[in-house]
């Protein structure tokens, strides 16, 4: 059970220190990790458009400690719009935000995240896009909700992810489906207790399948975020069988990883977006990748052994 350990370190200074000086570790990151600028990020989302593909873009970094960073990252999020606006690639490239980021975790966290997500939320919505609240750890989760909520009352196309392996999700799910929310099913990549959240990957998988049903069958717009093979057929026909048309739900994926399923499954009509992060505070959303899929730390450790 590595995954549990990875999570853990994903939180300590001391291993923060000791991958980021690793050889092998910028080699490996790139696989994850677009780039560090918007600059560097731009032209990847323009090949995935022109390949057929859309886009979801998020700009890394939670350990949030001061009001003045989280206002850094709001201006890193209009910084970004701003580009796609000059591209005019606004209608294939949505944002994905952590509110940690934007200061839900400091003092009067909940209004200042609020404060800062909603200029970007009416910013994307100028240029025809629209943004998606990640979900985080489970105690951040009724403030996310809460956020989610308000700004749909301006914006409804505002999206918000729910996660498999907690308990609460299939009545999240319910709820959300009922309100016309477009919703990303995730199985989840945080260490949660087993008082709120299942520990084994067959009850989390059971509960995916469960909750994309509810999903498919209600008013909202489901995206799909998942690699694994089973559940994509899976939701191809539970969309089948809601009647739901090509264009009214999408698959999401992250970069770098089934590379060639992302091309396949656009090829065959499906909306098929790919979850492209970027920045320099890569180190927590790496290691939730690792933690994800063992190979992917396995082939961290044959490079750091490569480099050494």
């Amino acid at each position: 059970m590595l995954g549990p350990v990875i999570l853990a370190a994903s939180r300590s200074d001391r291993m923060r220190r000791f991958v980021s000086a690793a050889p092998g570790t910028k080699q490996v990151v790139a696989r994850f990790i677009a780039g560090e600028t918007v600059d560097q990020v731009i032209p990847i989302v323009q090949d995935a458009v022109d390949k057929g593909l859309e886009v979801t873009l998020d700009v890394v970094g939670e350990d949030i400690t001061t009001r003045e960073q989280a206002f850094a990252a709001r201006d890193a999020y209009l910084e970004l719009i701003e580009h796609l606006k000059e591209l005019d690639l606004g209608t294939k490239a949505e944002m994905s935000i952590k509110l940690s980021m934007f200061g839900q975790a400091l003092e009067d966290g909940h209004e200042l995240a609020l404060a800062n997500v909603r200029p970007v939320v009416e910013a994307a919505a100028a240029i025809g896009t629209t943004v998606t609240l990640d979900a985080e750890d489970h105690t951040t989760l009724d403030s996310m909700f809460a956020i989610h909520e308000e700004l749909r009352k301006d914006f409804p196309q505002t999206g918000c992810v729910i996660q498999a392996y907690l308990f609460r999700t299939e009545a999240d799910a319910r709820r959300l489906a009922d309100s016309g929310s477009r919703v990303r099913l995730v199985k989840g990549a945080y260490k949660e207790p087993a008082e709120v959240a299942y520990q084994q990957k067959a009850e989390t998988d059971k509960a995916y399948v469960r909750i994309l049903k509810i999903l498919m069958e209600g008013e909202g717009y489901p995206m799909i975020g998942s690699h694994d093979p089973r559940l994509i057929s899976i939701a191809q026909e539970l969309a089948r069988k809601a009647g739901r048309k090509l264009d009214e739900y999408e698959f999401q994926m992250l970069y770098g990883i089934r590379s060639e399923e992302h091309l396949r499954l656009a090829a065959e009509g499906h909306r098929m977006r790919v979850y492209t992060a970027y920045g320099t505070d890569w180190y927590g959303y790496f290691m939730r990748r690792l933690a994800e899929k063992p190979a992917n730390l396995l082939f961290f450790a044959r490079s750091i052994l490569t480099k050494g």
